[in-house]
């Protein structure tokens, strides 16, 4: 993913989505809650993640995904852009996504990536 419309390209083409804001930054969401956003941090965009997956990407590849002090106590991390494996990122993306999509898109996308 090498800049925000890249993200947002891929995030927009999981169902069910809608470009918007949060927290007056653009950001994707599905059922009206934020999965991806710009963040707050110049090179980098913002993911919802689980505490214990969150922690396990940072613990192994902290050169695309890190987090700072902000975004510490938050359900979500960072993702440099142009870093790392895309497809592995595309996955962080589409889990956040699943996270918070309707059960019905769920049944419709099928297992959690």
């Amino acid at each position: 993913m090498r800049d925000w419309d890249a993200v947002a390209a891929f995030a927009l083409s999981l169902l069910g989505t809608e470009a918007s804001t949060s927290y007056g930054q653009p950001a994707v969401k599905v059922r009206g809650k934020m999965f991806v956003s710009t963040g707050h941090e110049d090179g980098s965009f913002h993911v919802r993640s689980a505490f214990e997956e969150k922690a396990l990407l940072i613990e192994t590849d902290p050169a695309t995904f890190w987090q700072t002090p902000h975004y510490a106590s938050w359900p979500g991390l960072l993702v440099r852009y142009g870093s790392g494996d895309a497809d592995r990122i595309r996955a962080v993306i589409a889990r956040a996504w699943w996270d918070q999509a309707p059960a019905r898109l769920r049944r419709e996308f099928g297992d959690r990536p």
